[in-house]
C-alpha cells in the first residue's frame, strides 16, 4: 500500500503531465530545486503546507486540487 507521500507525489507528477511541463519548468514556476520536486513525485518528500501551497499556485490549481482523492 502506498503512503501519502507517495500518493502525493503521484498527484503532482499527473497534475503537472496534464498541462504539459517538465519537473524543471514547474521548479522554476514555484521557486524550488528541479530535485526537490523529483524527490517529491517519487514519494521520498515530506511536503509543508508552504510548498504545497507554491506548487499549487506553479499549476495554476488550488491546494485542495493537489491533494484530491488522495
Amino acid at each position: 500500500m502506498e503512503n501519502i507521500q507517495q500518493r502525493f507525489g503521484q498527484r503532482l507528477k499527473q497534475l503537472r503531465n496534464g498541462i504539459g511541463i517538465s519537473q524543471e519548468s514547474l521548479a522554476g514556476l514555484a521557486d524550488l530545486d528541479r530535485t526537490y520536486v523529483a524527490d517529491i513525485e517519487a514519494g521520498k518528500r515530506n511536503v509543508s503546507i508552504l510548498v504545497a501551497e507554491k506548487l499549487a499556485k506553479a499549476l495554476n490549481t488550488t491546494i485542495s486540487e493537489l491533494f484530491h482523492e488522495l
